[in-house]
């Protein structure tokens, strides 16, 4: 069975209902990550949104630091989808930054810019992939720092 279909707009997924769902350690990892790094608390928000097909429909969870969305995770039987923008101010770093990251995050990245950002849906499975998923937002975080 699907997310969206588990849980609809009136019937909000409780923090275990996710990770039961996800049975992933990685879910457990990015959120400690975030929450202990970056002092948020995930949000979450419902999407009706079916111009990506069924991926990006249902409850999704927002992580959030001064207005500005460090990632959106929507969770899936198994493993995590991330959406992860990096901005125009962000992408000579992210662009230095990908020789070291894994062939599918360079992969992803190699998208061509819309309005200026790249939107990278990642499919969080292994443990290196979390690893440049941490690199990505430490970038957008420390940009927002610095303007």
């Amino acid at each position: 069975m699907k997310w969206y279909e588990m849980f609809d707009r009136e019937h909000e997924p409780t923090e275990a209902q996710v990770r039961d769902f996800v049975s992933t350690p990685l879910f457990d990892a990015l959120d400690e990550y975030l929450r202990q790094t970056y002092n948020v608390k995930p949000k979450l928000a419902y999407s009706g949104c079916k111009m990506g097909g069924d991926d990006w429909m249902g409850w999704n969870i927002k992580y959030k630091k001064s207005g500005k969305s460090l990632t959106t995770i929507y969770p899936k039987q198994g493993y995590l989808l991330l959406l992860l923008a990096i901005g125009a101010r962000e992408m000579n770093e992210a662009e230095i930054l990908m020789p070291s990251c894994t062939n599918y995050i360079q992969e992803l990245f190699s998208v061509d810019p819309v309005a200026g950002a790249k939107y990278l849906a990642i499919e969080l499975r292994d443990e290196q992939v979390l690893v440049d998923v941490k690199k990505l937002i430490e970038i957008r975080v420390k940009t927002k720092q610095k303007g």
